[in-house]
């Protein structure tokens, strides 16, 4: 599951950066690619996009199963898996702090929230501990419903995650056609508008990452079903679920490349 959208002050006795995100067409290209190595969610989105290519190859039965290499490739997207949940350690904290800081106008919104960030956050807590159970540190006999449990807090986190952001995209557009009638009359008056066409162009980027991150929660959220269901029902076809998983892990890689 991918991390909601927040912003959380912190302190730090460096000296700020006046300009810690320039623009990445001007980034030297390796000193980007260092940066996007050095987050958590960079590395584990490039495993997630190795272990779903993989899946992939797999259910389209591109090569025969009785090959080593397909053997190889199993055993590559198991193991690559079990090692994504180590990432998840402690990753629940994001969204206890996301909550507190969530900007809370209405009962809906508390709600919506509680359910998002509560959602997300239940499902990195458990996974810690379906990580311990993989790995051989706990007992397994719990594992089947300690992994039942983390796919129901994950696709309730994207009901509202996904609930959320509709919401935010509402606002996006209405704050879009302000712009676009200050700038109409700002042409008919014959006046400088570039202002407004720079905060319109940042704008409607906002709505185009919105809108990805909406299609991103699908995806993931249709993965959380499949997990609840497990993997009956004509939406948990492993080809589909597979290319689901390319796509969220593309769209994630995407957003943490140009943020960074």
């Amino acid at each position: 599951m991918e991390p909601k959208t927040s912003i959380v002050s912190s302190s730090s006795s460096k000296p700020s950066n006046p300009n810690p995100n320039p623009n990445p067409k001007n980034r030297d290209f390796l000193i980007h690619l260092e940066a996007y190595l050095t987050k958590r969610d960079g590395v584990d989105k490039l495993l997630k996009i190795s272990r779903y290519a993989s899946k992939i190859i797999l259910a389209s039965s591109v090569i025969p199963e009785s090959l080593p290499l397909s053997l190889r490739l199993k055993s590559f997207e198991s193991s690559v898996g079990v090692s994504r949940k180590a990432f998840r350690l402690g990753k629940f904290v994001q969204d206890v702090n996301a909550l507190r800081s969530a900007n809370i106008s209405s009962k809906e919104d508390l709600l919506l929230s509680i359910l998002a960030y509560g959602g997300e956050g239940l499902y990195y807590f458990v996974e810690q501990f379906v990580w311990l159970g993989k790995a051989g540190l706990i007992d397994k006999k719990n594992l089947n419903s300690l992994q039942k449990i983390s796919a129901w807090c994950e696709f309730i986190g994207y009901i509202g995650s996904v609930s959320l952001k509709v919401k935010e995209l509402s606002q996006i557009s209405e704050d879009e056609q302000c712009l676009l009638s200050t700038r109409e009359v700002s042409m008919i008056r014959g006046i400088g508008y570039a202002d407004e066409e720079e905060k319109l162009r940042k704008l409607r980027l906002k709505k185009l990452m919105k809108r990805l991150s909406v299609i991103q929660d699908f995806a993931d959220g249709l993965m959380a079903l499949a997990d609840i269901s497990d993997g009956k029902g004509m939406l948990s076809a492993p080809l589909l679920l597979s290319s689901a998983g390319l796509l969220s892990a593309l769209i994630s890689t995407h957003k943490n490349w140009i943020s960074c």
